[in-house]
């Protein structure tokens, strides 16, 4: 087998572990991270604003 397909494979059952063991704060993880690209994602819209005004 391939490296990268077992270590695809090995993390696809970590972060399935993790949903079924603790699912809040798996939630609650999930969450966070909408919360960070949508403020990065909110200062590059205000830069590039302010970069063409």
């Amino acid at each position: 087998m391939n490296v990268k397909k077992i270590a695809g494979l090995a993390g696809i059952a970590l972060v399935l572990f993790f949903v079924i063991a603790q699912p809040g704060q798996a939630a609650g993880l999930v969450g966070n991270i909408i919360d960070f690209l949508r403020s990065s994602a909110e200062s590059v819209i205000t830069f590039v604003s302010n970069v063409f005004s």
